[in-house]
């Protein structure tokens, strides 16, 4: 281990220490209201500083003026002009549902999936500990992507599908940056995350919302928003009895209050994901990350 890789692999295990005696939730619900002040000057001013910090481009923006937004939060989700993001042409491509990086994609090894060198996880802990819903992706396909603070912050399908259930995971609220995924064991299975499991043409699919700190806001567009309030017991709703709920690929199927992470999940032998997409990508909602196996291709 060289000096600069001993140096911030400390660095990364003092980050994860300080995590986990901070009051996540505490401060989270804090950030929740300082978000949604409507005072003009104060708002204004904080947008302008995100803007300046994380380099934002507000010509892509449906709103471009700092005044045109009622509070930092409305700043924050804000929506894209038409066309911003040229969708990849062909219903069986898979379309990335975010702007962000890639933070790890691969197949899923039984029941294990990969976060970071070193460190894999459950993927019966990560869908809320059911073995039912495990046994659908077991062996099959994931992708981590990260949303950082300057990113566009609405989520959308990656293919269409019919909604089949929700469930909120109550948990931490761990850091999802780079540094805490190297170094926090399970990350994403013990932070506080949503799952909204689909029926699509690759079978089954799961799109988890992984919360985060500050993260104090995550909503679906059926259900509106599912945290806060906050519990301490898991929580599910099923779909399957009532009028479906389908959403088409590309169409906006919930938001984050703030950034954190996407993790997609398919079945065994139902997807291909594209050769280029690796770990530290950079990616943009609409295009090609991935194909339904066995389906021929739309041009």
């Amino acid at each position: 281990m060289t000096l600069n890789t001993q140096s911030s692999y400390i660095k990364d295990r003092l980050f994860a220490l300080i995590q986990l005696f901070i009051p996540h939730h505490f401060l989270s619900g804090i950030m929740y209201k300082i978000t949604r002040i409507e005072t003009v000057w104060f708002k204004d001013f904080i947008i302008k500083k995100i803007i300046d910090i994380y380099n934002v481009d507000m010509s892509q923006a449906e709103k471009e003026n700092v005044a045109d937004f009622k509070s930092f939060n409305d700043f924050f989700t804000r929506p894209l002009k038409a066309n911003a993001r040229p969708i990849a042409k062909g219903a069986h491509r898979i379309i990335s549902p975010v702007d962000g990086t890639v933070s790890e994609v691969g197949k899923i090894n039984n029941d294990q999936i990969f976060q970071a060198k070193g460190i894999n996880y459950s993927l019966e802990a990560l869908v809320g500990g059911s073995p039912e819903r495990a046994e659908f992706y077991r062996n099959g396909y994931f992708a981590t992507l990260y949303l950082s603070p300057r990113d566009y912050h609405r989520i959308h399908m990656p293919l269409s599908g019919r909604l089949r259930e929700m469930v909120h995971v109550p948990g931490r609220l761990f850091s999802v940056s780079p540094s805490t995924t190297r170094s926090v064991a399970g990350l994403f299975a013990r932070n506080e995350r949503v799952i909204a499991g689909f029926s699509t043409d690759a079978g089954p699919m799961a799109m988890i919302l992984v919360g985060a700190i500050f993260v104090s806001s995550m909503e679906t567009v059926w259900a509106g928003t599912i945290t806060p309030p906050r519990g301490k017991h898991l929580r599910q709703w099923s779909y399957d009895t009532q009028e479906p709920i389908c959403l088409e690929r590309a169409e906006e199927m919930g938001r984050f209050n703030m950034g954190s992470t996407v993790i997609l999940l398919f079945s065994e032998n139902s997807i291909k994901w594209e050769q280029n997409l690796v770990a530290g990508k950079k990616i943009q909602f609409g295009e090609k990350i991935g194909e339904v196996a066995n389906q021929k291709i739309a041009s």
